[in-house]
């Protein structure tokens, strides 16, 4: 059976090459469970359309040279060459795309995915194009927040190269990691890797004509951050935080990270998630779980505009579980919240494309910068 599966892979190319897998000796791997097959390969690009091909073109040759009742399961491991960190990556703009904004956060669970698909759908109501890249490739969640989950970007040629095509859903055009992973699968992959697919994500990936490309980042200040400040020339970024006293810490990292001089990102400003909670039964009640105008304090010391104050409602997290962000219903009681966001949103944006000079991708080629004390 193994020189059976041998043989059916001789048919497979090895991706951007004449020779076949088994030729390139890129099958590490043949095992057996019963009339289940296992395959694991070894490839070089940690590309997903390359991968997404490979593992089709496997299947396709084994159903056709042995059985179509096999169950196929492929493994593919990337061994991609590590990058150097002292390598600056050329960082032009991205075509047809006007602004690009950082979502970020210091600290993980202060909602900032929550935030960034419902900033979208405002912007979007209000006239604008906007797209959503789901920069948190560990742990994405724009394609769920969507109702996503089952769709899988195609892939578009254009000028004789191979684009991915964005998913599109309530007007927003969205590219995310979990696009590509299965739902219960773990994204285990080292910096340069995470920071590679994000650069696909953001550069091989045709938007079309946008007035806001919306990138949610993960949480604290690594190598995903650092990638994008190289990958393209960021507009702005923005900084989601709570009140809680520990979340604001890590938001004024997250502010100290965009001003080091050699990254030099405008901030627009700090928005205030699960500023109060309000109850579903007492909706003229407010409790101040969290702390009480925290994020206003910290703007007013830094200097830095608060551009938003969100209320914690359960409704918001019930929606965004089942992928219909709350700012699609305008009588919602959060509604007007997102829309005074929006609103400080583009006007803060205004002011700093008027006020300052167009951003350039950093040249960084040292870590030590980027430490916040």
């Amino acid at each position: 059976m193994k020189n059976q599966v041998t043989n059916a892979l001789q048919k497979v190319l090895f991706p951007n090459s004449t020779k076949s897998i088994v030729e390139k000796k890129a099958v590490s791997n043949i095992h057996f469970f019963g009339n289940e097959v296992c395959v694991d390969v070894v490839i070089n690009s940690p590309a997903m359309h390359v991968r997404k091909k490979l593992e089709s073109d496997i299947i396709k040759a084994i159903y056709k040279e042995i059985s179509e009742k096999i169950i196929v399961k492929i493994n593919i491991i990337v061994e991609a060459p590590q990058e150097k960190i002292d390598t600056p990556i050329k960082g032009d703009p991205i075509p047809g795309v006007t602004n690009i904004v950082a979502i970020a956060s210091g600290k993980g669970g202060v909602g900032k995915s929550t935030i960034t698909s419902n900033l979208a759908v405002c912007l979007s109501q209000k006239g604008f194009k906007v797209g959503i890249v789901d920069a948190d490739i560990y742990g994405p969640s724009m394609h769920i927040m969507f109702g996503l989950q089952n769709s899988k970007p195609e892939v578009i040629k254009i000028a004789n190269k191979n684009y991915i095509k964005p998913v599109e859903n309530f007007g927003i055009k969205i590219l995310s990691i979990g696009f590509f992973a299965e739902s219960n699968q773990a994204v285990v992959w080292r910096g340069p890797m995470a920071s590679k697919a994000l650069q696909q994500l953001l550069k091989e990936s045709f938007w079309g004509e946008l007035d806001f490309l919306l990138v949610d980042l993960p949480p604290g200040t690594g190598d995903i951050h650092l990638s994008l400040v190289q990958t393209i020339p960021l507009t702005a970024a923005v900084i989601v935080s709570t009140p809680q006293d520990i979340a604001l810490a890590d938001a004024r990292k997250a502010i100290n990270m965009f001003s080091i001089e050699s990254i030099n990102v405008p901030v627009l400003g700090i928005i205030e998630n699960m500023s109060f909670f309000i109850p579903h039964d007492n909706q003229e009640k407010k409790y101040y779980i969290f702390g009480k105008k925290g994020a206003r304090a910290l703007a007013k010391e830094l200097g830095t505009p608060l551009i938003g104050e969100i209320p914690l409602v359960q409704e918001v997290r019930e929606r965004a579980d089942r992928g219909i962000p709350v700012a699609l219903e305008k009588k919602h009681l959060t509604y007007n919240s997102f829309d005074e966001l929006s609103k400080s949103f583009v006007r803060e944006l205004v002011s700093r494309n008027n006020n300052i000079s167009p951003s350039e991708a950093v040249k960084i080629t040292t870590m030590a910068g980027c430490s916040s004390k």
